[in-house]
């Protein structure tokens, strides 16, 4: 059975955590540990993820219901590369539980797929997923360097990120992920898309999101692709948190 492993933290307002690719919950979440004093921080483990099971196949489509279910009866969502699409289809399921939406570098590159780098990029995962090694240490090393990420796993890897990556491996590609851009920039809440200015790709789908959305826009630069490592992004996304709670 698919589900969501739930880790809570802290108390104050519910702030959901969605993990990406490879790194699950805690490990993708550990900088945002401080905003505990002030935040109920419940950071969720995808299925696929340990201490989850291993899966055979993965979705944004699948994991979606389950993070929207997460909200209950109000949360803030924030969501980080595939987390991030996750997190734009669980907040269009269920709009009246979305508090706020912050999304970190969120690879649904169909939003913009006129932008060259974008298509590029999009191109390139598709022949790495597809040609690349079956060997998950070295299938993530090649991934890592594709997305701009500052991570560079030990050799051999952690078998929890071995684990990661060999989910990775059966991911549906993000890039396939149809947004219902309309639907949430219709819904109320307040939107923010962050990215770490080390590619044009990511940061054009966060312009994307801008535009379309209404969202409000950061550029946290410092840690590549984790820009929720960066020095100064607690602060922004705290003070974005706090204007949202008080609306």
């Amino acid at each position: 059975m698919r589900r969501l492993i739930v880790q809570a933290l802290g108390s104050g307002p519910r702030v959901v955590l969605v993990h990406g690719s490879v790194a699950g919950g805690m490990g993708t979440w550990a900088a945002q540990r401080e905003l505990s004093h002030r935040y109920t921080l419940e950071v969720v483990v995808r299925p696929g993820f340990p201490p989850n099971e291993p899966v055979d196949e993965a979705s944004f489509e699948w994991d979606a219901p389950l993070v929207a279910e997460q909200l209950g009866d109000g949360a803030h969502l924030v969501g980080h590369s595939y987390g991030g699409v996750v997190s734009l289809l669980a907040a269009a399921l269920r709009p009246d539980a979305v508090r706020s939406l912050t999304v970190i570098e969120p690879p649904c590159m169909k939003i913009a797929a006129g932008n060259p780098a974008v298509a590029e990029l999009a191109a390139g995962g598709v022949r790495w997923w597809e040609t690349g090694p079956r060997d998950p240490a070295a299938f993530l090393r090649g991934f890592l360097r594709s997305v701009g990420s500052d991570y560079d796993p030990p050799s051999p890897p952690p078998e929890a990120i071995l684990q990661g990556a060999r989910t990775l491996l059966v991911e549906r590609y993000p890039w396939q992920a149809d947004i219902p851009l309309d639907a949430l920039a219709a819904a109320p809440f307040p939107k923010l898309g962050g990215s770490g200015a080390h590619g044009e790709p990511f940061d054009a789908t966060c312009d994307v999101l801008e535009a379309r959305l209404g969202a409000e826009r950061a550029v946290v630069p410092g840690a590549g692709h984790s820009c929720q490592r960066a020095p100064g992004f607690n602060a922004v996304l705290a003070d974005f948190l706090e204007r949202a709670h008080a609306t």
